[in-house]
């Protein structure tokens, strides 16, 4: 059993708490609403509305499940949270953002002996509750492999993918990819009207031969690419542009995906 502090109580962050709780971590999370502390205790755990109400000196496991990078920096350059953290303590970013922002954190807490892995997801909060949420997992091994059964309770598969940042980098590739891919399919949608053919049908079939990946088959259980589009538009847009800035500080550009990824207005 680990005592795990959660930071970000909405679709993903609610999800863990009640994953943790059941696999008999000591959880403690923190809430700003009424409603939000009334979830956290429902699940299970011990609900606060301060940083020192929920991250204390007994905190193993700080997970940050928040939706920006400015919101995670808000949250862990905060003095109320980082005084809480002892020495052996561990940060896990589970907010896609810049490598930058884990490297950055890191550096801060080193000469307090608290540690960080940026822990990219993918998935969604059905995949939390049956836990299989994919982790794309940046930083130390032995640290990794420290918070590995906490991550355990929502996780599978966690994949280590190299130094603190890489699972960053690797999920903002991955989200690249998958906008192109949706593109790609809006490309084959627009071709099948030209060849007199309707959407429905054509995504009715297309899972079925060599074409489908996993957002073929994503767009074809909702029948429609604008519907699946304005879906995903408010997660995948915010991905797509942290890669777009990070490529182009890095002094690139996302290429002949940024091409694909324009066909759906992102």
């Amino acid at each position: 059993m680990s005592r795990v502090a959660v930071i970000g109580t909405g679709r993903m962050g609610m999800p863990m708490v009640s994953r943790l709780v059941a696999d008999d971590h000591d959880v403690s999370a923190l809430g700003r609403s009424s409603d939000a502390l009334d979830a956290i205790r429902t699940a299970g755990a011990r609900a606060g509305q301060t940083f020192s109400e929920v991250v204390t000196p007994d905190t193993d496991v700080l997970l940050v499940v928040v939706l920006t990078d400015e919101q995670v920096r808000e949250v862990c350059w905060a003095e109320e949270l980082r005084g809480q953290l002892r020495s052996g303590a561990t940060v896990v970013l589970h907010t896609t953002g810049s490598p930058s922002t884990a490297t950055d954190l890191a550096a801060e807490l080193a000469p307090r002996g608290v540690s960080v892995i940026d822990a990219a997801i993918s998935g969604g909060p059905h995949d939390i509750a049956a836990g299989a949420l994919t982790v794309f997992a940046g930083g130390e091994e032995n640290v990794l492999d420290a918070v590995r059964p906490v991550l355990e309770s929502y996780a599978d598969p966690i994949l280590h993918v190299g130094k603190l940042g890489s699972g960053q980098r690797v999920k903002l590739v991955n989200n690249a990819m998958f906008g192109a891919q949706i593109g790609l399919v809006r490309a084959g949608v627009d071709l099948a009207a030209r060849l007199g053919l309707d959407e429905k049908s054509l995504l009715a079939a297309l899972p079925n031969g060599s074409a489908n990946s996993r957002a073929l088959g994503s767009i074809a259980r909702y029948g429609s690419v604008d519907e699946f589009t304005e879906r995903v538009r408010e997660f995948v847009g915010k991905d797509v542009d942290v890669v777009r800035k990070v490529t182009a500080e890095l002094g690139g550009d996302l290429g002949p995906l940024d091409d694909l990824i324009t066909r759906i207005g992102i």
